[in-house]
């Protein structure tokens, strides 16, 4: 049986969820999806999911994994795909969270050839001044944020190999942690906006 490439994680939803499927902020997630061209999509006309279809870990992952197959199934039916319990197309879904560091460099702004510092260097306190020629400085800044990915993965039963995939990276926010099933109707469209196929027919749809 085909197993999905990414881990499981035991990772409170929410965190993930909103990093991955959030759309409402400004930037929004990298969505990015393929499809393999050697293949005839006309051939798929059904479609089903995998047993263990999501990062089941908690009653509430449950509750993301119940939205986010709900949203697909709308998407599936929407190009004509028709659900089945021998299904041309299995898919899988899962995400996984990372933490990351960003070290950000800017000039100081409050920065002077004399005794007085603010900002970052007023460390010195006074105490030393820099030689002639020193110039302004820089400001470093450290922040920790974690990164979520979400995948949508398309297989083919038969082959038992992976056809199309969506995947979507983006900081983790809590914005929209109290509207988990808004969050997910409104994003998992977003995903299905790069799979160019309706049922039976084997052209992408432009």
């Amino acid at each position: 049986m085909y197993h999905s490439m990414f881990a499981r994680v035991g990772k409170p939803l929410g965190l993930f969820l909103l990093a991955a499927l959030s759309s409402g902020c400004a930037s929004g997630p990298d969505i990015r999806s393929d499809y393999d061209k050697s293949v005839d999509f006309g051939d798929y006309k059904t479609y089903g999911f995998f047993a263990d279809a999501g990062p089941e870990n908690t009653e509430y992952q449950g509750m993301f994994s119940k939205y986010v197959t709900s949203a697909i199934k709308v998407e599936m039916e929407k190009r004509g795909y028709v659900e089945s319990g021998n299904p041309d197309l299995l898919i899988n879904f899962n995400a996984n969270l990372q933490e990351k560091i960003k070290v950000t460099s800017s000039p100081s702004t409050s920065m002077s050839m004399g005794a007085g510092y603010g900002g970052y260097y007023g460390y010195r306190g006074g105490y030393y001044s820099p030689w002639v020629g020193y110039g302004y400085g820089t400001e470093t800044n450290v922040s920790q944020y974690t990164e979520g990915t979400f995948n949508i993965d398309l297989v083919d039963a038969k082959a038992n190999k992976l056809v199309w995939e969506a995947v979507g990276i983006g900081k983790v926010t809590s914005k929209k942690m109290n509207a988990l099933e808004e969050t997910v109707n409104t994003a998992v469209p977003n995903y299905f906006a790069g799979f160019p196929f309706v049922a039976g027919q084997s052209e992408p749809v432009k």
